[in-house]
């Protein structure tokens, strides 16, 4: 086994936290949303290839601009309700 880039591996401990924070705000709750988001992390722990975990850091990132929307509509019904 191979040792993962460090500067990659520090990528998506990055994303993984980023993505815990946005999910305080999730709709569905914190408690619904961090397990989910720890088993698809730790389904992808095993990937030593850098395109394949390039590829994970891709789909983060995707869900991590949608979690974005999904706060900034529920703060925007709550100021305009």
């Amino acid at each position: 086994m191979t040792v993962p880039n460090p500067a990659l591996r520090r990528e998506v401990i990055n994303l993984y936290k980023e993505l815990l924070n946005l999910g305080k705000e999730y709709p569905l709750g914190y408690a619904y949303f961090r397990p989910r988001l720890h088993k698809a992390f730790a389904s992808n722990a095993s990937l030593t290839d850098e395109a394949e975990i390039r590829k994970g850091i891709e789909r983060g990132e995707f869900v991590k601009k949608g979690m974005r929307l999904i706060t900034i509509k529920r703060h925007h019904k709550r100021t305009t309700s």
